[in-house]
């Protein structure tokens, strides 16, 4: 099965060579980014905050069930873009940080949530000191990163982490066959190049992270509660529209 992954895996960063050539600058999107993303995943009969608010729930459920009280810890929300998943954290982590490498959807996510505290980065190294965070994530936001640059940014993730802080990593999941359609609609994600769950899980190790959880998920796209109910027991099926890998420093 690793091996298979492996191959698909190559493939598709072969298939996606030129990617770096023609990286998106998402500047040219902070007032329709929403609207591109709905454009894209508008066959499936949900809009994006469906998807945001699911990922958030899990964030929020993961650094419940490893640290307690939320407002107590600092988190940072590498990539944060205009800061649509912040909205649905900021209520209960008070100590929330946010990184983007645009300017523009930098200013955008401070006027979304102004009690966020958002910077620019260079995407190369994250401006902070080392275990500064006891949570960092990455939302959908690797697979913009070039391949030649994943290595870092995991061993940057576990740089900035506590002793004992978590990394999460959330992703498109290419074997997915909607998700890679809603992939090839969306106008910013021409380069996209999708990470596969064992290449996630081989980045962690290599970055010194300790797996401690992952999952498929998002196989419905149903809101009801009896869907989310059945999928808790669907995580180790490879199909469905997303997953995720946490690691521990």
């Amino acid at each position: 099965m690793q091996q298979t992954e492996e191959k698909k895996e190559n493939s598709t960063e072969n298939k996606n060579i030129s990617a770096e050539e023609k990286q998106v600058s998402f500047d040219d999107y902070v007032e329709t980014y929403r609207t591109e993303i709905d454009d894209s995943i508008g066959f499936i009969g949900q809009d994006v905050d469906f998807f945001i608010e699911i990922k958030a729930e899990l964030l929020l459920k993961l650094a419940e069930k490893n640290f307690g009280q939320l407002d107590k810890i600092k988190v940072l929300d590498i990539g944060s873009g205009v800061g649509l998943v912040d909205r649905y954290l900021k209520s209960q982590i008070k100590d929330l940080y946010g990184v983007d490498v645009e300017e523009g959807v930098v200013e955008k996510a401070k006027v979304n949530n102004p009690e966020v505290s958002y910077q620019m980065y260079d995407g190369a190294r994250l401006p902070f000191e080392d275990n500064t965070f006891d949570l960092c994530f990455a939302i959908n936001v690797m697979h913009h990163v070039p391949p030649g640059m994943w290595e870092n940014f995991a061993r940057e993730m576990h740089r900035v982490l506590k002793p004992g802080g978590l990394a999460a990593v959330f992703e498109h999941n290419p074997m997915n066959p909607l998700t890679r359609l809603a992939v090839a609609r969306c106008e910013f994600d021409r380069d996209a190049v999708l990470l596969n769950h064992g290449k996630i899980k081989s980045l962690f190790k290599g970055a010194g992270l300790k797996l401690s959880d992952d999952s498929y998920i998002v196989f419905f796209p149903f809101k009801a509660k009896f869907f989310r109910s059945i999928e808790t027991g669907l995580g180790w099926l490879p199909l469905g529209a997303q997953h995720y890998v946490v690691g521990r420093k």
